[in-house]
């Protein structure tokens, strides 16, 4: 019999943890070419004796006390080649390399006929093995004591500017095995591998005074180039891929708009007056639709699914292509892997080279994935994403420290990113960016052809899943009195249930044919679910009144299901609260279903009005273009923010005391007086209206009071002292502190507080025991995203 299979395990697993990979490669062959010719001539395995080596053999096999002295010859070479491997462990010298690949070929050689001649044969082979390990070992001595006297015992730097440099090698010893990642940097197990991959691949040792700095030299970024305005899609389909249904969705989307997307590019460039643009290299990783999250949505597209997360991408991807600039487009982790350089392995590791993108565009899906496949590199590039975020994500959710003491943590939250890199489908959150989407716009013949044939007691219902049918009999048979109700509810067989029998079920409909629904219907009602959705805009675009529940009180993460866990405090008032605040009355009207009376009444006076068909600017394919531009162009979160004031400028301020503020005539709101400094910032100061919140509401609120937005990029400008003067709070003591509330004044107290993470800049959030300093600023007609002064 032979050792044991664990005393077997054993030398194996203490081979690979002290060899290296092409010294496990030739032992290994040796091994187990060992171990297989001598089970397979009759061995067994047994259990060991007290005090055997690990590598003792025990014979019983044919050829009595001759095979067994042989078997145990075998034993000693096993024994002697481990203690050498032991030391060659140790060593840093891979030059001799070629000296252990004619060692394997030794075993090539092994072709004895009998059994003992076999056995015999094995154990010269492992004997001459042996003998040529030993010189490789004491070449690779010879040349250590020369390396050793040209860079040191590579000790780890004591430097000041590094002081996780100690801690990270005590990782490093313990954990560089843990991921094939530091293998491919050339960490072997020595601490001068792990120096000089903490120090050169990672950064938290100080640069090797005895490496080459010239051996990575820093990468100058590619030159500028300009972006021009395409409008051909062809090479965008290309590259948005097949073998998704999402996918054809998405590519059928971006067919039907070309036109408008080519006609919208031209206004824009004549608007810009050909102004020079700087093209992007541009990622877009759309996260939910790789198969690595499930992708959820693709096998529901023809089923009822939602659509608007597809409708949205689809818009992105035009836009960015659109507007010229170099796109890469990632739906699943290989093309991500390949795109970004990530090197092989779990995730560990830095990416093999300079991020090779300006802008990534991805959702909550595709940053967990970045964050487990980009390493360390993630928190270096971060500033370069921005998150696609449907229903917004809040400051005081989004910081990892903060959320995690104050209540805030959630699953979507805690990415320290800046508000602003999340970007929204409608503007409800001003903390982050909206994105948004197009709906089809109409030319003047249409809009006249929907006037002229619309069914004025024609309505059609928003609501694809039967599900979202039930509990809904009472209303619906109020409006049965007086129009005729559409639906269009996904079923395969049978008659959806729920969907009562008066109903006209068109089942799911390709959007053209949809198009022609909504042209001829005059209401279009929602039943509270989807929460903002395309599909009214779509409707409102083609002429129809949509009406849609008040919800009271408002849904939010308090109260609701559906918003639990979602990184926002926002109270929604209503199925569609955009349509409800920038659209409103004719086109959009919100009542209680819940009152018989106001519902009948409302139906009724529905019957009576005409409305003619319309679409906000900021939906519209030139719409969408100018706000993307402008968001490429000036959105900044990777330079570092000069500190504001800076030192001596309240000098030049007017006024006594000195303030960079002034009342804006009949009126208590402030804004930057134009002889105090000038910054160069986006969106320019010119822009900026400083107010005071009510005690018990939010900047958001406060703001829209005014008729204005809540502008978190100028919360620096007002997060000073001179702020609480110029609109007369009188502070008895000014504090700084992390508070997504701050600026704010305290009544009780006489307490003014600043804040002193940026981080947490927060239009959203309110206190009785506050009143908030708000940053507010003016938009452009019809596109709320943007200050009158930032094209």
């Amino acid at each position: 019999m032979i050792a044991t299979s664990s005393e077997l395990s054993i030398m194996v697993r203490r081979c690979l943890l002290t060899c290296k990979p092409f010294r496990i490669f030739v032992v290994g062959i040796g091994f187990f070419s060992l171990c297989f010719l001598m089970t397979s001539l009759g061995g067994q395995f047994s259990a060991k004796r007290p005090g055997d080596s690990p590598f003792t053999i025990r014979a019983e096999v044919l050829g009595g006390q001759e095979s067994r002295g042989v078997l145990r010859k075998i034993s000693d070479m096993l024994e002697v080649i481990m203690k050498r491997m032991d030391a060659l462990s140790k060593l840093g010298n891979t030059s001799d390399a070629h000296r252990l690949d004619e060692l394997s070929s030794a075993l090539d050689r092994i072709q004895p006929v009998g059994l003992v001649e076999r056995i015999q044969a094995i154990a010269q082979n492992m004997s001459d093995m042996a003998v040529r390990v030993e010189q490789i070992l004491q070449r690779s001595m010879a040349g250590n004591k020369v390396r050793d006297g040209a860079f040191g015992q590579c000790e780890i730097p004591k430097d000041p500017r590094y002081p996780d440099c100690p801690s990270k090698m005590d990782w490093m010893r313990a954990r560089w095995t843990s991921d094939p990642c530091y293998a491919y940097y050339g960490v072997d197990g020595s601490d001068c591998s792990f120096l000089i991959y903490l120090s050169e691949v990672e950064w938290f040792c100080p640069p090797l005074p005895w490496r080459n700095q010239t051996a990575t030299p820093t990468l100058r970024p590619p030159p500028k180039k300009q972006a021009v305005f395409q409008s051909d899609i062809g090479t965008l389909l290309e590259q948005v891929g097949t073998g998704k249904e999402s996918l054809s969705f998405m590519k059928r989307r971006i067919r039907r708009l070309a036109a408008q997307w080519a006609s919208a590019a031209r206004r824009l460039d004549d608007k810009l007056r050909s102004h020079w643009r700087e093209q992007k290299r541009i990622l877009v990783h759309v996260g939910f639709l790789t198969e690595e999250s499930g992708d959820v949505f693709s096998p529901k597209v023809l089923k009822g699914g939602p659509l608007g997360e597809m409708v949205q991408w689809a818009d992105i991807l035009t836009a960015l292509h659109v507007l010229g600039h170099n796109l890469k487009i990632s739906v699943s982790l290989k093309e991500l892997h390949g795109f970004l350089g990530v090197p092989p392995g779990r995730g560990s590791c830095p990416l093999t080279g300079p991020l090779p993108f300006d802008l990534i565009y991805t959702d909550y899906h595709g940053l967990q994935q970045m964050k487990q496949h980009m390493g360390l590199s993630l928190r270096k590039h971060k500033c370069h994403i921005r998150v696609i975020d449907t229903f917004g994500t809040e400051p005081a959710y989004n910081h990892e420290e903060y959320a995690t003491l104050h209540g805030y943590r959630t699953n979507w939250g805690y990415w320290n990113l800046h508000g602003q890199q999340y970007m929204t489908m409608f503007p409800h959150t001003p903390d982050n960016s909206f994105m948004g989407f197009v709906a089809e716009e109409l030319n003047e013949t249409e809009r006249l052809s929907i006037q002229r044939n619309k069914v004025h007691n024609m309505a059609l219902v928003y609501g694809k899943e039967a599900s979202m049918w039930k509990g809904k009999e009472k209303f619906l048979a109020i409006l049965h009195r007086y129009m005729e109700i559409h639906g269009t509810v996904y079923y395969e067989t049978q008659r959806p249930p729920e969907v009562p029998t008066f109903v006209k079920n068109h089942g799911l409909l390709p959007q053209q044919e949809l198009q022609q629904l909504l042209r001829k219907a005059k209401l279009f009602i929602g039943f509270g679910f989807p929460y903002e959705g395309p599909a009214p805009l779509e409707a409102i675009a083609n002429g129809c009144i949509f009406l849609q529940p008040k919800f009271n009180p408002p849904h939010s993460s308090l109260n609701h299901e559906f918003f639990r866990g979602k990184p926002t405090s926002r109270k929604v008032s209503s199925q569609h609260p955009y349509a409800e605040q920038y659209i409103g009355r004719p086109h959009v009207i919100t009542i209680d279903f819940n009152n018989s009376e106001e519902f009948d009444a409302t139906i009724r006076e529905i019957m009576r009005i005409n409305v003619k068909p319309f679409l906000p600017y900021e939906y519209t394919c030139e719409g969408m273009l100018e706000r993307v531009h402008a968001y490429i162009q000036n959105q900044d979160f990777c330079s570092p923010e000069a500190p504001f004031p800076p030192v001596n400028s309240s000098r030049t301020w007017p006024g006594s005391p000195p303030s960079p503020f002034m009342l804006l005539p009949n009126s208590r709101i402030l804004t930057w007086a134009s002889n105090a400094s000038s910054f160069s910032f986006w969106p320019p100061l010119s822009a900026l209206r400083l107010l005071a919140s009510l005690e018990g509401q939010s900047c958001v609120k406060a703001c829209q009071s005014a008729g204005l937005i809540c502008e978190p990029a100028l919360y620096r400008f007002i997060n000073i002292k001179e702020a609480f003067s110029a609109l007369d709070f009188q502070c008895e003591g000014v504090e700084s502190e992390m508070n997504h509330l701050f600026p704010a004044f305290s009544a009780e107290h006489a307490e003014c507080g600043l804040q002193q993470d940026p981080l947490l800049y927060s239009c959203a959030g309110s206190s009785p025991r506050y009143q908030r300093l708000c940053p507010c600023r003016d938009y452009r007609k019809g596109q709320v995203a943007l200050c009158r002064d930032c094209l």
